[in-house]
């Protein structure tokens, strides 16, 4: 059966932990100082089962404003959330506090619970409605609702069976997907070590796992010892669960809530973002209004999972601004954060996270482009946009930044392997390219193309793998090392006259070699007769023999006509050539296995 995290919010002593208490027979809080003042102060945790058989862990938050930094960090990774107000005293301060910041984080699952229904219980249906006005334009507004009594166990079942279809249509994240525990304690068990504990809410965490740890005093890669679940051992802790990891790698005095355990080389690492506004704390009562980043202070503490950091704002306009965070946190477009002055507990607005890698800015100007470019943006990220931005991104990273990849892609963008590419991109690669060919072979008409280290060099290409697709989308062809235009080099230019003469030549004495001074006489030199070479109008053998692309298969009818094994000797008085020729041409068909040596003196044909 499935399970699932559930945090409280609402007013301080409206009822949150007792009502915890009721549903699981757990005692939240943890501290004797919580207990002696009868005020939650930290997060605390319960669990039980639901007549469906669905588990659900409880992080109960403290209602206190002074508190307001820890209710975040219950509340930031959960994904359904209790929403208390009692019936004695109604709608109060913190109530309205809370309520900002549920509609900051995107939270729209989850109950309305009038309780303390039995000292007020005529005033129930006026609360929820009361409680419902205020709710108004945030995901709890048409949440189920009802009054309840911790005291006298009244609702509890009713609120048992609403919870219950509650969950029932909560999505789930799944096993397989990347681990991002956002740390809310870390402690330490004589004989285990390190423990921290968090909301899992996508991949699995298991004994013998590595994880990487991203915090703010201590990174790197941690090894999971074991993990808890419920106060039980588990081999393998699946979303969405309250766990306790016992880790090795890491001291407990050096890891800290808001530090996050994370799938090794999965998550994007940063401390700069593009955000949104998505809602600004009323104070009022009223509902959440309507963000202005323009008027909020510079310094911010922004919360996101179970992180508070220091921060400073750079608004491009009302809606749309660049944070600069005190350190790196691992995050993905999509994300929410609460932005609250550092000198007030209330909230003061609430952003959504559109681009985790944003571009530099510097000239006149960049930052009103720049919200132009964040209105058109959507919390899914915008495939087209950051590859047109980067011309091309590798898959991993694109899923790193939490970007959603479509199917099909946009037409603009094409696969190449693992990357993807913009296609305004790879057409102007092409057409750079192609004048680059181009310019080669007018600067040298025997050139055999452009090479191409040459041709990466002038593209400057985010991967080498792109410049096959580049040279095919200019029409190029690819020849040993080379890129050429179509037809390029099929003429020799100037030194068609001196190749025709030499082939003239062997045509009437295939075996005899032009000397360097009939080479020079001919004005045909080393690039000549590579040109030549390349279009198999001669065949250069060393020491500067060269003869007709036909000369090895004519020696082979000559040499099958020997006695076998024949001498070097022999073969040049047949072939009526010297030396200087047989021995280049006899170790030419060597190489080509059409002769072998028999000693150090003989070869023979193979038949």
């Amino acid at each position: 059966m499935s399970s699932f995290v559930v945090a409280t919010a609402g007013h301080v002593d409206h009822g949150k932990s007792a009502l915890v208490r009721a549903l699981t027979g757990i005692e939240p809080d943890r501290w004797d100082e919580e207990k002696r003042r009868g005020l939650t102060i930290d997060l605390g945790f319960a669990w039980t089962t639901l007549p469906s058989g669905r588990e659900v862990s409880f992080v109960d938050v403290p209602g206190h404003e002074r508190f307001l930094g820890n209710m975040l960090a219950g509340l930031g990774p959960a994904p359904i959330v209790c929403f208390v107000v009692a019936a004695d005293e109604g709608w109060m301060p913190q109530s309205s506090d809370h309520r900002d910041a549920l509609a900051a984080l995107g939270i729209e699952r989850g109950l309305i619970l009038v309780t303390r229904a039995d000292l007020a219980p005529d005033r129930v249906p006026a609360v929820i409605a009361q409680a419902r006005r205020a709710l108004a334009g945030t995901g709890l507004a048409s949440a189920p609702a009802l009054g309840v009594s911790a005291l006298t166990g009244a609702g509890l079942d009713e609120l048992r069976t609403a919870l219950d279809a509650v969950l029932a249509e909560a999505p789930q994240g799944s096993p397989e997907d990347r681990v991002r525990l956002w740390i809310d304690r870390a402690f330490t068990i004589g004989g285990a070590g390190t423990v921290v504990t968090g909301t899992l809410t996508a991949g699995s965490v298991a004994a013998g796992d590595r994880l990487a740890l991203c915090g703010r005093d201590l990174s790197g890669t941690v090894d999971v010892r074991g993990v808890h679940s419920r106060s039980t051992p588990i081999e393998r802790a699946e979303p969405t669960a309250r766990v306790a990891v016992n880790l090795r790698g890491a001291q407990a005095g050096s890891v800290h809530r808001g530090d996050a355990l994370l799938t090794p080389d999965a998550w994007w690492e940063t401390d700069v973002v593009d955000v949104r506004g998505t809602s600004t704390g009323s104070g009022a009562g009223t509902g959440p209004g309507t963000v202005d980043l323009t008027g909020l202070a510079e310094h911010l503490t922004v919360h996101l999972g179970t992180a508070a950091v220091r921060a400073r704002l750079r608004p491009f306009d009302a809606r749309h601004g660049r944070l600069h965070l005190e350190h790196a946190l691992p995050l993905a477009v999509g994300d929410r954060a609460v932005l609250r002055n550092p000198g007030s507990e209330a909230p003061l607005a609430g952003a959504e996270l559109l681009d985790v890698d944003p571009p530099q800015l510097g000239r006149r100007g960049a930052g009103a482009r720049r919200a132009s470019a964040l209105a058109r943006m959507t919390a899914d990220g915008d495939l087209l946009t950051e590859v047109r931005r980067r011309d091309a991104m590798a898959d991993a990273h694109v899923r790193r930044l939490g970007i959603t990849v479509p199917d099909p892609l946009p037409s603009e963008v094409r696969a190449v392997g693992d990357l993807f590419v913009a296609d305004e991109a790879l057409a102007r690669w092409a057409a750079e390219l192609g004048r680059a060919v181009a310019a080669d072979s007018a600067r040298d008409p025997l050139s055999a193309g452009l090479p191409l280290g040459a041709a990466q060099d002038l593209l400057a290409l985010p991967d080498p793998r792109l410049l096959a697709v580049v040279a095919d989308r200019a029409g190029l062809t690819r020849d040993v090392g080379r890129l050429r235009a179509p037809g390029q080099a099929d003429g020799l230019g100037p030194a068609e006259a001196g190749i025709a003469a030499l082939e003239r030549r062997l045509r009437r004495d295939p075996f005899a070699a032009p000397e360097a001074d009939d080479l020079t006489g001919w004005r045909l030199g080393a690039r000549e007769l590579a040109a030549a070479a390349r279009l198999s109008r001669v065949l250069r053998l060393p020491d500067g023999v060269v003869l007709l692309p036909d000369a090895p298969a004519r020696a082979m009818r000559v040499l099958a006509g020997l006695d076998q094994p024949f001498t070097a000797s022999t073969a040049r008085q047949a072939l009526g050539t010297t030396r200087r020729v047989a021995i280049p041409l006899l170790e030419h068909l060597d190489s080509r296995g059409w002769t072998r040596r028999v000693d150090s003196g003989r070869r023979e044909v193979v038949r």
